[in-house]
């Protein structure tokens, strides 16, 4: 029998305070608990929601032991490789970690079993053989450039580098669990598991003797990241035979590559424009600023997560609607406008009000990254006024367009970050990222409305955005 909140409220509450509670319980159960897409969707963003407050508390916590533990230099070193990793990481994927949300729910839906287990297998396959290619092409760069670098940056480089691989076979990992809309199986192992691996082997590390450096927690890092993705493709590997019988495979990797590479570039951009500040700062500036800044962004994060859980809620709902009615695909996404907006904007004023005394938790000077809150707030609540309009034109196949707008949003970002940075020092990296985003949600807002007729804009009477004109 499925849950209904209106009907366990009328078995447990008085019968007048059930009737005037129905109508409101019958909109709960109508975005939870409902069979159709939108229900579905709904479930996925509200579980991706809860695991990314989780995941922030438990980020947070780890980044101040972490800082406390290193110290404001090696953790400012730790932090820009550790970031550095993780982009390469994303983007050695070339596109298939974000296309299988297209390509599995598309085979589902015609009956393309062939192709559906083909991609299921050369997905995973095909990134982690193309991300041992990074790695390589990375660790002979590294090797090059290594007599023009700092001195205690080139050790933790070469150790993470390592990791690449693992990094890749998990972001596809969460891709294929994203397309069966598996939020806490596509979710939990990056934003909860991860981290607290990372934490647990710092600290046993510490405690058997080791020094407290970026070589150490780089090290950690790369046992916590190997544990979790084994145990990340065992566990999903079973649950997807179980629901994919056994059969014949056609893999058409050109096919896929057409599609993946666009995506490839849009994540790129995206997830290079996500963190370009960060490595700015590092390239500007010394460890110390990295530190203060990331411990920034990290408080920020609450705000962040709000975007994403929206996005991995929805993503694979825009292929499917893209398949049927354009009504319908409008509707729905003027619908995930607001919640996008709304709750980013109320995250908001909670980081502003409580931003200085989290970031005094990092240890002495952290604190001067608190003004710096102002305009990276104001960013990132802008960009959420658009939803996550980027998945829109990803999932509707206009990816190559989206990357020309990505690309131009971080080419924007460096060039003001280039210009700001080395006069006004992390005040620059916190300005030129907040234009950026509001450059990066009015290009993409205007280019879904130009593409698709959908008008993604939070103060927008919904019946406007559908109809498709401003």
């Amino acid at each position: 029998m499925r849950f209904s909140a209106a009907t366990t409220a009328e078995r447990l509450l008085p019968q007048r305070l059930a009737l005037r509670a129905r109508p409101l319980l019958g909109r709960v159960d109508a975005l939870f608990f409902s069979a159709d897409e939108r229900g579905v969707a709904s479930r996925m963003s509200v579980v991706a929601f809860a695991i990314r407050i989780v995941s922030a508390a438990i980020a947070f916590v780890s980044q101040v032991l972490m800082a406390r533990w290193l110290g404001s230099f090696d953790y400012g070193v730790f932090v820009l490789v550790w970031t550095t990793m993780i982009i390469v990481g994303n983007l050695s994927c070339l596109g298939f970690h974000t296309s299988v949300i297209r390509f599995i729910p598309e085979f589902r839906e015609r009956g393309m079993l062939d192709e559906l287990r083909g991609i299921l297998v050369a997905s995973r396959v095909f990134v982690l053989i193309a991300s041992t290619g990074f790695a390589l092409l990375a660790a002979l760069a590294l090797w090059l450039f290594a007599p023009w670098m700092e001195t205690y940056y080139v050790i933790p480089f070469f150790l993470g580098i390592f990791c690449l691989p693992m990094i890749a076979l998990s972001d596809v990992l969460q891709g294929i669990a994203r397309a069966h809309s598996w939020a806490f199986a596509a979710l939990s192992p990056v934003y909860l598991v991860r981290p607290v691996l990372i934490l647990v082997a710092m600290a046993a590390a510490l405690s058997l003797g080791y020094p407290a450096s970026a070589k150490t927690a780089v090290i950690c890092a790369i046992v916590a990241t190997y544990a979790t993705t084994v145990w990340q493709l065992v566990t999903l590997t079973s649950r997807v035979d179980r629901l994919v019988a056994a059969g014949p495979m056609r893999i058409d990797v050109r096919a896929w590559l057409l599609v993946s590479l666009p995506i490839f570039l849009v994540e790129g951009f995206f997830f290079l424009l996500t963190n370009a500040d960060v490595l700015m700062v590092g390239f500007f500036l010394e460890p110390t600023d990295v530190a203060v800044y990331f411990a920034t962004v990290k408080t920020l994060a609450l705000v962040h997560f709000v975007y994403f859980a929206v996005k991995a809620g929805v993503a694979q709902r825009y292929a499917q609607f893209n398949q049927g009615s354009r009504d319908r695909l409008a509707a729905f996404a003027a619908e995930t406008v607001s919640w996008t907006f709304w709750p980013s904007l109320a995250m908001g004023l909670v980081v502003l009000a409580v931003g200085k005394p989290m970031l005094a938790l990092f240890g002495p000077g952290f604190e001067a990254g608190y003004p710096l809150l102002l305009p990276l707030v104001a960013g990132v609540v802008a960009r959420g006024a658009v939803g996550p309009a980027e998945s829109l034109l990803t999932m509707s196949g206009n990816q190559n367009i989206c990357a020309m707008v990505y690309a131009a949003t971080l080419a924007f970002n460096v060039v003001v970050s280039v210009l700001l940075i080395p006069v006004f020092g992390l005040w620059g990296a916190a300005i030129g990222t907040a234009v950026a985003m509001v450059f990066e949600a009015c290009a993409l807002s205007f280019t879904v409305w130009r593409r698709l007729g959908i008008v993604m804009l939070v103060f927008v009477p919904v019946a406007r955005r559908a109809g498709g004109a401003y």
